[in-house]
């Protein structure tokens, strides 16, 4: 986690599962890593249900833009998901691709 802090400048970011529970993460003290785990578990749920609905397969991850950030939650296997929320100024492709690899290594485990 603190290697996205230091290669993406992440202002948070966490393994979650998929029920909303931090698993591990680097998030600012002033946030609340409960609501924080819960609502990114959601915001994928969210979009799995509405890919169902279409039945175009499952989400591979969700992208939320702000002025300020990104926030890229990327699916880690069926019980997790790890979340990153970087600058607006972040190589967003990079970093997906990053968290998409410690997605890979999250599912053996």
């Amino acid at each position: 986690m603190r290697a996205l802090r230091q290669d993406f400048n992440a202002f948070a970011s966490a393994i979650v599962s998929r029920d909303g529970l931090i698993m591990a993460g680097d998030i600012p003290e002033e946030v609340s890593s409960e609501t924080f785990g819960i609502m990114c578990a959601t915001l994928l749920g969210a979009a799995s249900t509405a890919h169902s609905e279409l039945r175009i397969g499952t989400p591979l991850g969700v992208i939320v833009e702000s002025e300020e950030s990104m926030m890229i939650v990327v699916g880690a296997g069926r019980k997790a998901l790890i979340v990153a929320v970087v600058p607006r100024e972040a190589d967003c492709e990079a970093a997906k691709k990053k968290l998409e690899e410690l997605a890979e290594t999250i599912k053996i485990i």
